[in-house]
């Protein structure tokens, strides 16, 4: 009789597999990498960089506090939108139907969504709020769901015979997640607000609007004021948030949205969009039933998927791919420098204080900053995705490598000895599960770096906005979306292969 671990061994793909099968696709695709530098003088703009965030221009703090607070109104007003949306759909989320929505609302990036909506509501107030509050409904929904089946069953089985789903959902089973849920909101929160900065780089008044102006006009000293803002902003949001001030928060944040006065740009036609932006060109006034239209409209997704989204789909698998390695080594490297029993504390809390920078600033951010140094090719790009997921799973390994290394017995190794010999192999079956979590997540934010010259499906995405053809954006907002989809169903079979020994992925890195 075969045994269970022979079975298991048949089935499932080992670690060390998975990792090789990773270099190895890595080492595939580097031929078809571009990591030129391109910048005319990267280490001089560096150096004034450099001296801008250490000599941040105070003068200009005024009018970036007005966009941080615009920047915490649109993630606090996303966000709860998102999270109530989340609870009415987390108990159905077993229905094939809501799963689908829920994966195809958070398949899209909130760049994505905000070029969509900018088409109809201009830079408003609504094109931000529900930019977040769609792709964010779909991940609450996900997350919710799973801190609902991973409760107490308990209290459902003594509800009276006859109790309908809905009661069964609000009086048995919300109450045994609640804290779970509360603390996820809270967190995804600071995502939001992340997100809420990045959409500034289209037009959005947050903080990302504020330092993509003054990096166009090089006026160092002001981006090192706007930097510092929302490090300010993101490094504190644990001491001032908390539950019983969200009302108050919500309703001035409401306050703030309401003041701020939108520009008129867009139809305004949510069904004229719907019924004629979108509508592929050859089908717009075509008959359906015309043979003639439906190979008119061959033609035309055929030179679409040539043309844009086979070369967009291969640029954004190399650098995600590239990415991704990056982040292993990064996070491998990194993640025992956080242990003072290794680097000591003072080696310890500067490592801290880098990861905690690393993983606040969002991917889009960071690349921009590369761009400007390196020149648009694939190089900025790698950097920023291997810089900011290798700071959070490294910051998260961090945390339970201390927290190992203060069980271990008084006579254990320290410094390097300790990193390599007690607390990489036992972390290194978190370490490929978070890496493997992060790979969908990585997918993502690649499409959407091509807004900033780099050649995956988001450059071509952003130059089909600016030619206003919507037909084409769907298009390759539904090649985006495939590829999303493709690698978490990859990912999730490959992190069952991890978790199958009793390794699970943390839930602060979801």
């Amino acid at each position: 009789m075969t045994s269970t671990a022979s079975r298991l061994g048949t089935q499932r793909p080992t670690r060390t597999g998975v990792v090789l099968g990773f270099l190895a696709a890595g080492l595939l695709l580097l031929p078809f990498s571009d990591l030129s530098i391109t910048g005319r003088d990267p280490w001089g703009e560096l150096g004034r960089l450099t001296l801008g965030l250490l000599t941040p221009r105070l003068s200009s703090v005024a009018s970036t506090a007005h966009a941080a607070l615009l920047t915490v109104s649109f993630a606090m007003a996303a966000v709860t939108i998102g999270a109530v949306a989340g609870l009415v759909l987390a108990p159905f989320y077993q229905s094939w139907g809501v799963r689908i929505v829920a994966v195809g609302l958070r398949s899209i990036h909130e760049l994505f969504w905000a070029l969509l909506f900018m088409q109809v509501y201009g830079i408003s107030v609504l094109t931000g709020v529900l930019a977040i509050a769609l792709p964010y409904a779909g991940i609450f929904a996900k997350v919710f769901s799973e801190y609902l089946d991973e409760a107490d069953q308990r209290p459902r089985e003594v509800l009276p015979p006859g109790s309908d789903r809905i009661s069964s959902y609000l009086f048995a089973r919300l109450p045994m997640a609640a804290a779970e849920i509360g603390t996820y909101t809270l967190y995804r929160l600071e995502c939001g607000i992340r997100s809420s900065a990045v959409l500034g780089f289209i037009g959005l008044p947050t903080l990302g609007y504020e330092l993509d102006a003054y990096f166009k006009i090089g006026d160092h000293g002001a981006v090192g004021a706007v930097l510092l803002m929302y490090f300010l902003l993101i490094g504190t949001i644990r001491f001032w948030i908390r539950w019983p001030l969200v009302p108050f928060y919500l309703g001035a944040s409401l306050v703030a949205l309401s003041m701020f006065a939108s520009p008129p740009a867009g139809s305004g036609s949510l069904w004229h969009f719907l019924t004629s932006d979108i509508v592929p060109q050859p089908l717009r006034g075509a008959d359906i039933l015309s043979p003639a239209a439906w190979m008119a409209f061959g033609d035309w997704l055929w030179v679409l998927f040539s043309g844009q989204v086979m070369p967009g789909a291969l640029a954004t698998l190399v650098v995600s791919q590239l990415g991704l390695i990056m982040t292993g080594l990064i996070a491998f490297l990194l993640f025992p420098l956080v242990v003072s029993s290794v680097v000591g504390w003072a080696g310890a809390l500067a490592a801290h204080v880098s990861l905690v920078v690393g993983r606040s600033m969002p991917d889009y951010m960071l690349a921009m900053v590369f761009v400007q140094l390196l020149g648009p090719s694939m190089l900025p790009a790698i950097l920023a995705l291997g810089l900011h997921n290798g700071a959070i799973i490294a910051h998260l390994l961090g945390r339970q490598a201390n927290e190992i290394a203060g069980r271990l017995r008084p006579d254990a190794p320290a410094g390097l000895d300790l990193a390599a010999y007690e607390l990489a192999p036992r972390l290194y079956g978190n370490f490929l599960a978070l890496c493997l979590y992060r790979w969908e997540i990585i997918i993502r934010e690649t499409a959407i770096l091509g807004m900033l010259g780099i050649a995956t499906l988001g450059f071509h995405i952003d130059s089909a906005v600016g030619e206003l053809r919507m037909d084409r954006v769907i298009v390759l907002l539904l090649a985006t979306a495939i590829i999303t989809l493709a690698v978490d169903t990859l990912s999730r079979h490959l992190r069952r292969a991890v978790e199958v020994l009793g390794l699970k992925v943390s839930d602060d890195s979801r």
